[in-house]
């Protein structure tokens, strides 16, 4: 599977008005805390890959996400599960090597709207973002999916031209170095 995203800076109440003008569906808001872990074995950033523990507010869940494989979006192949605990998933992965790297607080803001999954989020520390995102089953998929999300985003009035193909955690580390992070 492979998630296909295309995110750009943007204030939210006009995407908002935006929104509501093509009915999207509000189907809630969430508080989520992803701590990023780096291998002992490679390091992900280097590898542009990622492993993190996500705490929401309806559970935890462990997701690994491989390297960009797409130029026009930020596509990767995406594992993810549930996971009981954070702490003993935490515990595990200590005792195999792996490292905290950093953590990202944001408050997610979800609508469905075209067939796609919008966010609206508030980063702690960078500021609000869109993203527009929805899977890919196979490769062949992509690029059907990641043009129906860029043609969404112009719908909502945000320039698909703007696309920010880092990660949030990217992101944060070149704010903290005053770094322009690559990909950009």
């Amino acid at each position: 599977m492979y998630e296909v995203e295309c995110k750009v800076a943007s204030p939210h109440e006009p995407v908002r008005e935006r929104l509501s003008a093509l009915d999207a569906e509000a189907t809630g808001t969430v508080e989520q805390v992803d701590t990023y872990y780096d291998a002992p074995h490679r390091s992900f950033p280097e590898t542009d890959e990622a492993l993190r523990i996500r705490r929401e507010d309806d559970g935890v869940r462990l997701t690994y996400k491989g390297p960009l494989v797409d130029s026009r979006s930020k596509t990767r192949a995406e594992h993810e599960t549930a996971i009981g605990s954070a702490e003993e998933m935490a515990n595990v992965l200590d005792a195999l090597g792996f490292v905290p790297a950093a953590t990202v607080e944001k408050t997610r803001e979800r609508f469905r709207c075209r067939g796609y999954t919008v966010a609206l989020d508030s980063v702690a520390g960078l500021g609000t973002f869109v993203e527009v995102e929805d899977e890919a089953e196979t490769e062949d998929e992509i690029e059907r999916v990641r043009d129906g999300a860029r043609d969404l985003l112009a719908a909502l009035d945000c320039d698909p031209g703007e696309q920010i193909r880092t990660s949030y955690l990217e992101l944060l580390s070149a704010a903290e170095t005053d770094e322009r992070p690559p990909n950009e």
